[in-house]
Parts: C-alpha cells; sequence; structure tokens
C-alpha cells in the first residue's frame, strides 16, 4: 500500500528505549519531499546521504518539534536548500525549548512536581545533552495550516491538527485511499507520551483526546505512523488508546488518596525502573494526567513545602 502512495519509509535509530523513527521520502512534481528528519548526528547524517542521493529535495515537513522528528531540519536544509514547513506553534517551540532561559526555567518548575534535587539536575543535564541533536535550526519557510492541502508522493493531503503529544503536532489525512499519515498521533503499539511540560497548553491530554475523535470522524482505514508498521483500522486502535488513558486516570484517583506530589505519583505509576531520560517523560505524563483530573474537578492541588501536593 505504502509503495502504491508513492512514499518510502526510512528507519532512523534512536538511541533510546524506544529505538527508531520512521521518516518518509516522496517524489512529486516540483521534485522530492521529506518528512521528518531525525536527529542531527552523524549516523543519521550520513543515512540521509546516502538514501538521497543526489536528488533534488525542494521540501522538508516537519511535523512536531520533538528531536527525533525536527532535529536534522536544519542541517539537512542548510545541505539541500529545501523549503522547510511545519506549524508555528511548534517552530516556535522547537526554537526555544533547548535554549539557557527554558531550560533554567524548566528546573525550576521541576521543584513544584517534587523532583528530588539530585534528579532535577540530571533531568536538566539531560535536556541540555539534546542541544546538538537539534542545531541548527532550520529556517522556516512556510507555517501549516488546518485544512491546507499539500503533496505527498502520487496524492493531495489535508493536513490536519491534532495538539496533544505536542502543541503543534499535525497529521495528513488523503480521503481518495482513506489514507492517514498518523504521525505520532496514533501508533501500533505504544501509546504516544502526552506530557505538561509546565509551559504552552496547560490540558494537553484533553487536546489529545479531542484530536483522537477529530481523527475517529474520518474512518480512516489505513495508518502509516511514525514508529511501528502500517495497520489497518484507526478507529479501534483510536478505542485502545483511549482505554489505557481512562486506565491510567483511574490507577491516579487511586493512588492520590494519600495526597502526594507528582513526582511521587509518577513512580507509583511507572512501575519500573526508568533512566533519567524516561523519568522526564514519565513525570510530564503524570503531571498531564493529574491536571487533566483537576480541571475535570476529579483532584484537587495544593502548595506544600514549595511543590504541588494532588489530593482525592
Amino acid at each position: 500500500m505504502i509503495d502504491t502512495l508513492g512514499i518510502k519509509q526510512i528507519k532512523i535509530d534512536l538511541p533510546f528505549r524506544l529505538n527508531h523513527v520512521y521518516c518518509f521520502l516522496a517524489e512529486g512534481e516540483d521534485g522530492w519531499t521529506v518528512i521528518d528528519t531525525g536527529l542531527h548526528n552523524n549516523y543519521t547524517v550520513n543515512l540521509w546521504d546516502k538514501e538521497l542521493n543526489n536528488k533534488e529535495i525542494h521540501n522538508i515537513i516537519i511535523t512536531h518539534y520533538h528531536p527525533d522528528h525536527f532535529g536534522y531540519a536544519g542541517g539537512l536544509q542548510e545541505k539541500t536548500g529545501a523549503k522547510v514547513s511545519m506549524t508555528k506553534t511548534d517552530a516556535d517551540l522547537g526554537y526555544n525549548a533547548w535554549t539557557d532561559g527554558f531550560i533554567n526555567e524548566i528546573r525550576r518548575n521541576y521543584t513544584l512536581a517534587g523532583v528530588p534535587d539530585e534528579t532535577a539536575n540530571k533531568m536538566k543535564n539531560n535536556t541540555e545533552e539534546f542541544i546538538h541533536y537539534v542545531t541548527p535550526y532550520p529556517r522556516v519557510d512556510h507555517y501549516l495550516e488546518e485544512g491546507e492541502k499539500v503533496r505527498i508522493g502520487h496524492y493531495e493531503y489535508e493536513v490536519i491538527f491534532t495538539p496533544g503529544h505536542s502543541d503543534g503536532l499535525v497529521t495528513f489525512y488523503n480521503a481518495k485511499h482513506n489514507v492517514l499519515l498518523g504521525t505520532d498521533h496514533i501508533l501500533p503499539k505504544i501509546t504516544p507520551n502526552i506530557s505538561y511540560w509546565f509551559h504552552g497548553e496547560e490540558n494537553p491530554l484533553q487536546l489529545y483526546l479531542e484530536s483522537l475523535e477529530k481523527i475517529r470522524a474520518l474512518h480512516a482505514d489505513y495508518v502509516i505512523p511514525s514508529h511501528g508498521k502500517p495497520f489497518y483500522g484507526a478507529n479501534e486502535r483510536i478505542d485502545e488508546i483511549k482505554e489505557h488513558h481512562e486506565e491510567r486516570l483511574a490507577k491516579l484517583q487511586t493512588i492520590i488518596k494519600k495526597p502526594c506530589h507528582v513526582y511521587e505519583a509518577s513512580q507509583k505509576l511507572f512501575e519500573k525502573e526508568l533512566n533519567v531520560h524516561e523519568t522526564r517523560f514519565a513525570v510530564g505524563e503524570t503531571l498531564a494526567h493529574l491536571e487533566y483530573l483537576r480541571k475535570k474537578g476529579d483532584c484537587g492541588r495544593e502548595m506544600y513545602n514549595n511543590s504541588w501536593i494532588y489530593y482525592k
């Protein structure tokens, strides 16, 4: 199916537990289009050099600002002269998320989440380690708009805003073949990380669930994700993802019957040993779920010893 669409998956290895990302390459009437780029490291640069093999790249589309998608965009743009497109929301996040001021603010906010100082400093350092993976930054030439039509491979796709995993994440839908380029919005085996990082949209889980319903209305038959293999049946997978979040929310409500801060709740929610990188995501996801519950009126939050305490 994916070959029929004129789209090629480019598997790029990642040095994380989530050990790969799929980027995409498609030929159009005005040259080739790259969708997402991987981290900016020597491995990725060499892989793209071999894959592109003197192809004329006119467009680079970035689905969102996370490093495994945005990272090499600037470097590849410098090499090819291609036009870069992404949403303004995530372009702004990409330009700011790894600056000293932003990282220091996040470090201060880890105290709000009750993260011990030693762990918080390691989390801050882990964020700083990504700077070289995302620079140089791309020059964004075009901001994607909801409902805009873009040519990818043999067919035209509609740009659909699906915030949640990031504030400005986009997916792409082709009605003729009922195909969704699901990016990081709908994945076949794992659920996308939905985190609140103390900035931007304050209730990302609510946005994510609403975005799932937007995609449900399409009844997409075939989904091409950015992690994992293409699969059939978007709506069946949406049901599974929603059930996962309902289970997480129910478990958190049990956890906070004994009032606790975010870090403590995250340790009880994620019942496995996590490295520093994974701990950042666990804290962010726990906070997003707690804030979802609080905004629904299903839990309370108070300040105690400079940390937010959540309670049922």
